[in-house]
């Protein structure tokens, strides 16, 4: 007997949970007005915006990571996942303590 396990994630939501993966990462930031962000039925991925030609991702990192590295280590942790340029913007520095998994808008 199988086991029913619901819908298959959507690319924004699997690529969300890639980033949110990674070490540094404080959480995913939805920009200064919530304008970065995938829209699905019912629901949006904040911080991921994937279009046929580039993925934006738009994030907190824990300081006192290093942004370059934060943000190299989010373009190798999507490569499987995404065949287009991935771009990452650090939108907000935070305490190491602070590790948020719902989007900020």
């Amino acid at each position: 007997m199988s086991v029913p396990t619901g819908p298959e994630p959507e690319p924004a939501e699997r690529i969300a949970a890639l980033v949110l993966g990674v070490p540094g990462v404080a959480g995913l930031h939805g920009g200064q007005f919530g304008e970065v962000a995938t829209y699905l039925p019912g629901r949006r991925v904040s911080g991921v915006t994937l279009t046929d030609t580039a993925c934006a991702i738009h994030i907190g990192v824990s300081y006192p990571a290093n942004v370059v590295d934060v943000a190299a280590r989010v373009r190798t942790a999507l490569a499987a996942e995404v065949t287009v340029p991935v771009h990452v913007t650090i939108e907000d520095v935070e305490p190491a303590e602070v590790r948020t998994q719902e989007p900020r808008t």
